[in-house]
């Protein structure tokens, strides 16, 4: 492993979290419960931004800055019953907010690289068929090629 790690959390602020019929409970800051039986598969859930307007969205950035040189390294921790999923998208635009790239993502660890001309992203929770779950965090964490292929090697 070469480069930082960063930790996303669920934030309190809720205008990228979708609200209607759901029930959420902030227990810490690694720690939000998350319920709604009538949340369609697909919905996102929620969102966030490696760049944000302030002066509309009033929020500040939430993910790291990534190059489209490196290798990462995502780890998502989300706790929900075993028969329902949950999917992360990654969003790429360029510099004019044209999507540039997506990539999706089902399993707990998974490694990603980002198209060259990426300038901003976003991160998706979405449903994937899941009427509850316990969100904790999603970990980015920038690799080497090499060492990425011997933790695949040791998993298989």
């Amino acid at each position: 492993m070469t480069g930082e790690k960063w930790t996303i959390y669920w934030n309190e602020y809720s205008s990228n979290t979708y609200l209607y019929g759901s029930e959420i409970i902030y227990h810490a800051k690694d720690d939000v419960e998350f319920r709604n039986m009538l949340m369609a598969p697909g919905t996102v859930i929620k969102q966030w931004y490696s760049k944000t307007y302030y002066q509309m969205q009033r929020i500040e950035p939430a993910l790291p800055m990534i190059d489209g040189e490196g290798r990462y390294r995502i780890t998502v921790h989300i706790d929900c019953p075993e028969d329902e999923t949950w999917l992360i998208q990654l969003i790429f635009c360029d510099r004019y907010d044209a999507e540039a790239g997506r990539i999706s993502i089902r399993d707990e660890i998974s490694y990603f690289q980002c198209p060259l001309k990426t300038y901003s992203y976003r991160m998706q929770l979405m449903n994937g068929g899941m009427t509850r779950f316990r969100f904790h965090d999603i970990e980015i964490q920038e690799v080497e090629y090499e060492a990425e292929e011997e933790e695949v090697k040791k998993i298989i």
